[in-house]
C-alpha cells in the first residue's frame, strides 16, 4: 500500500529521528524516547525499571510474563481507533500517527511518510514505553483489505529470509508471528525484534515490538504479550 502524504498530529522533528533510527524494517528497530518519568539507568544506559507484571501464573509463550493492564486501546474514543482492541501495559502512552494528502513539498515530512510505510501496511499508532521506564515502542500498522493471510503480510513487512515465522493465536484470532534480528544503526549492533499480524474485515493489523537494543526488547516483551493475548476484533 502506498499512501505518500504528510504526517499529521504531534510529530516533531525528534520523531523523524526516531523513525530513522527505527528504520521501520528488518535492518533496524525502534530507538526513540518519549516523555514521562523513568527509572534509574541500566547497564545499557536505558532506564531499568521493569514492566509491571501480573505474576508468573500468567506467563505467555516461551515463559514470558504478561504485563499488568493499564487501559485498553483501539475502540472508539481511544487514542488510536483500530479494527482491533487490546490491553495496554500500565503507564505505556499511545499516540495516533496519521497522514494527509501532499500539499507543498517537504523533504523531511516526505521521508517520514516513506519510513512509516512497510510492506503492505502503514503505521497508524505508536505506544511509548518511556513512561514505564523503557526505551522503545509498540507500533501498530494497518493495511487495506486484501486476501493476504497474516503470514504473507508479515513476510512483506519484514522482507527478511532469515526471519522465523510461526502460527499463533492473538486472543481468539488466528495470527502469524515473526521473530528476527535487525541492526541498530545507533548502537551499531544486532538487536531482536518481533511482530504479530491478524486479518480483519477492514484489512490486516500488525503489532511490532522493537526497542533500543535486545536488552530493552526483552524487558518489554510482557507488554507485547499482553497486547497479543488480549486482542479482539472491533
Amino acid at each position: 500500500m502506498t499512501r505518500r502524504g504528510r504526517v499529521r498530529g504531534r510529530v516533531p522533528a525528534a520523531a523523524v529521528a526516531a523513525l530513522a533510527l527505527a528504520g521501520c524494517s528488518s535492518s533496524a528497530g525502534t530507538g526513540a524516547v518519549g516523555e514521562g518519568p523513568a527509572g534509574p539507568p541500566s547497564s545499557s544506559g536505558a532506564p531499568a525499571k521493569a514492566a509491571e507484571r501480573t505474576g508468573s501464573d500468567t506467563a505467555g509463550a516461551g515463559g514470558v510474563e504478561v504485563a499488568a493492564k493499564g487501559g485498553r486501546l483501539g475502540g472508539a474514543g481511544s487514542a488510536c481507533e483500530l479494527p482491533v482492541t487490546f490491553d495496554l501495559a500500565a503507564r505505556w502512552k499511545p499516540k495516533a500517527v496519521a497522514f494527509e494528502p501532499d500539499s507543498d513539498p517537504d523533504p523531511v515530512l516526505d521521508a517520514l511518510a516513506e519510513l512509516a510505510e512497510q510492506g503492505t501496511v502503514q503505521m497508524v499508532c505508536e505506544i511509548d514505553a518511556k513512561p514505564a521506564g523503557h526505551i522503545g515502542f509498540l507500533r501498530v500498522w494497518r493495511g487495506a483489505a486484501s486476501e493476504d493471510d497474516p503470514q504473507a503480510v508479515l513476510r512483506a513487512f519484514v522482507a527478511d529470509a532469515k526471519a522465523a515465522y510461526t502460527q499463533v493465536r492473538a486472543g481468539a484470532l488466528a495470527a502469524a508471528e515473526v521473530a528476527y534480528t535487525g541492526h541498530s544503526e545507533l548502537l551499531d549492533e544486532p538487536k531482536k525484534q518481533r511482530a504479530f499480524a491478524v486479518k480483519t474485515p477492514d484489512g490486516p493489523v500488525v503489532v511490532h515490538l522493537g526497542g533500543l537494543d535486545t536488552e530493552e526488547h526483552t524487558a518489554m516483551l510482557p507488554a507485547y504479550e499482553l497486547a497479543k493475548r488480549s486482542l479482539t476484533l472491533g
